[in-house]
């Protein structure tokens, strides 16, 4: 972990609320730790910025996204104190499509997460000793052993996870608590959100992201993976 941990050793992190890590990360890295968020809620951006008002939160603008989650987004930078900073790939979807064909999304997604995704957050991340990420152990298997603080090789940062072990219903709390704003999409049937031309609504009861790249042996955009 580069040097750092979580004051009471790692085995207490599983125990550590997620005010308490995010205190630490504020005393370790103070305006070298930014926020990244997909705009699908923003309790991780309240959280922090009540802590370290006006922290970079980075929005990655794949160019594919809804509507609906340009607009929280927009809401997300008019009614929290932080710094919402778009993180936008090399090509433009125009220039993307003219040099590797239309709906690259389709024909090879990883391809176009790694180019829209995650290769410019991981240029994003040049600025900062830190990064704050709203990955939640709930969420996918893949994320079942989150741990709330590590070290991002890939990244060469700090990779802070303080909603590691919150549930669902402790996130739609939080917001309701404090009158944030939620994608509405959330309550449109698609309860985890991307891109939009590769996210499906869910069926009741099916598991909540089996609808970004359906039916393909993808549950990551490489971000977190």
């Amino acid at each position: 972990m580069h040097g750092t941990s979580l004051p009471g050793g790692p085995d207490t992190q599983r125990e550590a609320s997620a005010e308490a890590v995010i205190a630490w990360a504020v005393r370790e890295f103070g305006p070298w730790m930014a926020v990244a968020s997909s705009m699908q809620d923003t309790v991780l951006a309240h959280l922090v910025a009540k802590q370290l008002p006006w922290v970079d939160v980075l929005f990655g603008d794949t160019g594919y996204h809804f509507a609906e989650t340009i607009g929280t987004r927009d809401a997300a930078e008019l009614s929290l104190d932080v710094n919402v900073v778009d993180v936008r790939p090399e090509l433009t979807v125009a220039e993307q499509d003219a040099k590797h064909g239309a709906r690259l999304y389709e024909r090879d997604p990883e391809q176009c997460c790694a180019m829209r995704k995650v290769a410019p957050m991981r240029k994003a991340l040049r600025n900062y000793e830190a990064w704050a990420t709203g990955l939640r152990r709930g969420e996918a298997s893949t994320r079942r052993n989150a741990p709330l603080i590590t070290w991002d090789e890939k990244n060469q940062v700090v990779k802070i996870n303080p909603l590691a072990g919150w549930t669902d219903e402790q996130v739609d709390a939080y917001a309701a608590a404090n009158g944030l704003i939620v994608n509405p999409l959330l309550d449109d049937g698609y309860p985890s959100i991307g891109c939009a031309p590769c996210t499906q609504r869910v069926e009741a009861g099916a598991d909540k992201r089996s609808g970004r790249w359906a039916g393909r042996d993808k549950v990551e955009c490489g971000l977190h993976a």
